[in-house]
């Protein structure tokens, strides 16, 4: 790089403003015999009669005369409104300290010591940046790039030689920091009379001054000579002043008459253009660009009308960090009749581009990672730039006890958040967990929603997506293998050996690592030279001592594969015997992906990610991943993962995808940070919804007892999603399965089997709810075989169970318009008070919290401990681990442990077999009855139905999947 660079900084800004007032320039003619030579008294828009210090210098050329430009009073009112605008800005934010940045291509100092003396009186900092002779365009280039992404930089200067100032150079600068307005776009935004988005050129601002204030209006001005942005910008500038203006080249052959006919010239650019005294009529105003842009007092003029403009970009980036009000534009469905199938309806809608959906819910370009035209990362600094903007209404939606085809929960979500957008112009976004690549491929389908209610693309939503469920896979798996390739070189090494290897001498020198001696601290060894370990301190180091048989960490992969759910490895002669059980998960069971999922910040999950517990020494200590030195590692794998996905609904309302955690044995709900995005950029009066996995037992209660305990938010409504069939399965009707017809009882009316359901499982969800304090609003989410006598009935029955409202949804056929009633409702409720609380005191015995979830939400009698769960429980409680909430594992088919008993049951004891610690994610999961963590694939699963057509060119990428959802 044959760049040479040079910072000098002066002054701080203490704060920012706004209201810059302009100072201006009086021109009095010295008389008739004055021939063109000016005297230039400064003087102030409010205080014109200021006398000021006297600076000569030529400014007409008449032989014999000379001007005097009486420049240190205006400079004075210049600063002094300069300083204004910075107190002003003080008291928006004394945290922003901007820099103004001069990029040099000569050894010019001139230029450098005006800026810097007028900077050092403002306040300003100001740094410069020296090119080297011998730089090219493409480096030039690269460094404005650079201080285009560098936040503290609010303004750059390019004072470079005319061979670096071409166009691709001077556009290379981003508009907002072109403070010399030289830009096509600040020029273009100030010839269109959009003054308050350009910056004015500095030389042309003092021009004009000097123009206005010499009572020229409605006179005529002359330009001569140079072409280019300053000429232009001059040109639009004089015109708003009231006087006629023309151009001329300095060439042309009439120039002598077209001086004498004007009222004043300005002669443009550096070179030597000569006007003589004799062309220009007596009491004329001549003005030479390079007298301006050469003389000492001019340039600190200049510069102060440049510092100006810097600050004018600092009140406007200031005020571009705000919360912006939305112009989000809605997208129009045309729903058909009968309704297609859900690639169709995703196919025929055209999503706006990312970029433009994130501008018009008040994203700022710095903060979005695109992938592709159709989704995008949302940087987590968003939070720090909103951090003081409120809160908007934090919306839940649950369900019922579903049965095993699902009831819609996340069809319910986009739809509800459709009509809030699109139909009730609320600021409303939908925060939808990420859907994992098994079930997709196997019987569930899709997760995108359904209908005219889904995520699209839904292809793209459904499969890969941003790559977190592969960098969760990734990070799982690295731990895997660090256990057992530490158990390994354990088994096979002295301490001496394993010392030597771990702690390795490079160019003869031993250090150890940060996270090495993070490990150190822990065993209570307070050194940092590896040659001062005694053999003790060293082989507590070096062995870990995992116990083979109280591994818990699995491998895991995203596909439904019931043959890895137990597996044996090390039966390569190269393991040297190292051989034991062990199994796989699928990835969004791991417990990286719970962590990712209640995060609050990059640095939260690089702790949890250290706390997660693998596995149990010998001597019956837990052993983390950061005793196994891999925490770094893992939180760089995730680094990327922990922002959420922004994408769009099919009537363009903004969605965050982010994490999908195992609903069984982790919470199952989207990420804290999504939510917390979300719930800043919706504002005050907006709406997040996000939704819970499975039935309001599980998702719910954990959503409340676990999500909002480690994020710190509070809901305010709860929106119940029921439907007819589920209804009539908990009122007695015959068992239904995926894949199976449905039998005669859920296609027709059947007002007993609806109202059994009703009564048992419906009213006891909303009592579920009720515990918690918050508001209950029923969904009913219409299937097309429902009768409105069956829909009727649900909603009077959820209403005398206590719910705040119970609305019929049709967002399946019709989109956002066929939830607005539910919209409204939910509306409603939000503006009551919520008054919610926690079922349980977090620092209640293990035991005593899984009795009340048992007892309060499952309707148990009591609980029943196996003897493994109990020694687990006084193990957890011996480590400290007996203040975690608790994540009941245990199956979403029906409120007790019993999948095959529908409605409420009542009277049971439920039995608790194993009890298990997620540390890293901080919860301890009972675990009642099997649960599987491995789904397998069924006998058809849906991979046969997805496909590409290589000759299709409908995307972007000439192929097109055709993607069908079960």
């Amino acid at each position: 790089m044959k760049l040479s660079m040079i910072r000098n900084t002066c002054g701080i800004l203490r704060g920012q403003g706004s209201g810059l007032v302009a100072s201006r320039l009086r021109c009095l003619p010295t008389g008739p015999s004055a021939g063109g030579v000016l005297l230039l008294r400064a003087a102030s828009a409010t205080s014109s009669g200021r006398s000021c210090a006297k600076v000569a210098f030529n400014i007409g050329k008449p032989p014999g005369k000379q001007g005097i430009f009486e420049c240190d009073g205006c400079l004075r009112e210049v600063v002094q409104s300069s300083r204004d605008a910075m107190a002003a800005l003080q008291k928006k934010s004394s945290t922003i300290q901007p820099t103004f940045v001069i990029v040099q291509s000569s050894d010019n100092d001139d230029i450098w010591d005006s800026n810097k003396k007028v900077a050092t009186m403002v306040g300003l900092n100001i740094t410069r940046l020296c090119l080297s002779k011998n730089t090219t365009e493409d480096e030039v280039i690269e460094e404005i790039l650079r201080l285009n992404d560098d936040p503290s930089v609010h303004g750059v200067s390019l004072q470079l030689a005319a061979s670096f100032l071409t166009s691709r150079v001077i556009n290379a600068l981003r508009p907002e920091k072109d403070i010399d307005g030289l830009s096509d776009l600040n020029v273009g935004r100030l010839l269109r009379g959009d003054c308050e988005r350009s910056f004015m050129p500095p030389v042309a601002s003092a021009i004009v001054d000097l123009l206005h204030n010499h009572e020229l209006e409605g006179k005529s001005v002359l330009l001569v000579g140079a072409e280019g942005a300053l000429a232009y910008s001059l040109q639009a500038m004089i015109e708003r002043s009231g006087m006629e203006v023309s151009k001329s080249s300095s060439s042309t052959n009439n120039l002598q008459r077209r001086v004498m006919e004007a009222d004043a010239v300005v002669v443009l650019g550096k070179g030597k253009i000569n006007i003589p005294s004799a062309w220009v009529q007596p009491g004329a105003t001549v003005i030479f660009e390079r007298e301006i842009s050469s003389k000492q007092g001019s340039r600190h003029l200049v510069a102060a009308y440049r510092i100006q403009n810097v600050i004018h970009s600092s009140s406007h980036w200031l005020q571009g960090q705000q919360h912006k009000s939305w112009s989000l534009r809605s997208l129009k469905l045309k729903p058909l009749t009968p309704v297609p199938s859900d690639i169709d309806i995703s196919r025929a809608q055209t999503p706006k581009a990312v970029t433009v959906l994130a501008e018009e819910i008040g994203l700022l370009p710095e903060e979005l990672e695109a992938y592709g035209r159709n989704k995008a990362k949302v940087r987590l600094s968003l939070l720090d730039r909103l951090q003081s903007q409120p809160d908007g209404n934090y919306v839940l939606v649950a369900g019922i006890t579903p049965t095993p085809l699902g009831e819609g929960k996340s069809t319910v979500t986009i739809g509800l958040v459709q009509a809030l957008s699109a139909h009730l112009n609320l600021n409303s976004f939908a925060c939808l967990r990420q859907p994992s690549q098994g079930p997709t491929f196997g019987v569930k389908g899709g997760a995108a929603g359904g209908g005219y209610a889904q995520v699209i693309p839904m292809e793209e939503f459904n499969l890969h997506l941003t790559g977190d469920i592969h960098a969760i896979t990734a990070a799982n798996n690295l731990v895997a293998a660090a256990i057992d390739a530490r158990m390994l070189h354990e088994a096979t090494q002295s301490d001496k050996a394993l010392y030597k290897r771990l702690v390795p001498s490079v160019n003869g020198i031993r250090t150890f690592s940060p996270i090495q001696i993070s490990r150190l601290q822990r065993l209570g060894v307070n050194k940092t030279d590896p040659e001062s370990l005694t053999p003790q301190e060293v082989s507590s180091f070096v062995r870990l001592d995992l116990d083979p048989n109280k591994i818990t960490w699995h491998r895991v992969v995203d596909t439904n594969d019931r043959f890895l759910r137990k597996i044996t490895i090390g039966q390569a002669s190269t393991e040297k015997g190292q051989m034991r059980e062990t199994g796989f998960d699928i990835a969004v069971a791991s417990e990286i992906m719970a962590i990712l999922a209640l995060a609050s910040s990059l640095q939260d999950m690089r702790d949890r990610l250290a706390r997660m517990v693998v596995g149990t020494s010998r001597s019956g200590h837990p052993v983390t991943a950061e005793d196994l030195g891999v925490s770094g590692a893992l939180s760089v794998l995730m680094k990327d993962a922990i922002k959420p996905t922004l994408m769009q609904t099919l009537e363009g309302s903004p969605v965050f995808v982010h994490a999908g955690p195992f609903a069984n044995i982790a919470h199952g709900n989207s990420s804290v940070l999504a939510d917390k995005l979300a719930l800043k950029l919706v504002g005050r009066e907006g709406f997040v919804v996000t939704e819970a996995g499975f039935g309001a037992d599980i998702g719910m209660e954990k959503f409340f007892n676990i999500k909002c305990r480690a994020s710190g938010l509070k809901p305010n409504v709860v929106v119940l999603v029921a439907t007819v069939r589920a209804l009539k399965m908990h009122g007695g009707g015959p068992s239904v399965s995926a894949g199976a017809p449905l039998p005669q009882e859920y296609i027709n009316e059947n007002l007993d089997l609806v109202a059994g359901g009703c009564n048992s499982n419906l009213r006891k969800q909303i009592q579920i709810a009720q515990q918690f304090g918050v508001p209950v609003v029923v969904a009913v989410n219409v299937f097309k075989t429902d009768t409105e006598a069956e829909v009727a009935l649900v909603c009077q029955i959820a209403q005398q169970s206590g719910a705040a409202g119970a609305v019929p949804c049709h967002h399946w056929a019709q989109g956002g318009r066929g939830s607005v009633e539910l919209a409204k409702a939910v509306k409603e409720a939000a503006s009551s008070p919520s008054h919610f609380k926690f079922l349980y005191d977090a620092e209640m015995p293990i035991v005593e919290k899984i009795r009340t979830i048992a007892q309060k939400v499952y309707g148990a009698n009591d609980i029943k401990l196996s003897d493994e769960a109990e020694a687990k429980i006084n193990y957890y409680n011996q480590q400290g681990y007996g203040s975690l909430p608790i994540c009941m594992a245990k199956t979403h088919l029906s409120l007790s442990h019993m999948p095959e008993k529908k409605g409420a049951p009542t009277g049971f004891v439920l039995p608790i077999r194993d009890v298990r610690a997620s540390v890293g994610a901080g919860f301890i999961y009972p675990l009642v009855g099997t649960m599987s963590t491995m789904p397998g694939l069924p006998t058809r699963p849906c991979f046969y139905d997805i496909d590409l057509d290589p000759a299709l060119k409908r995307t972007l990428e000439k192929i097109n999947a055709t993607f069908y959802c079960l």
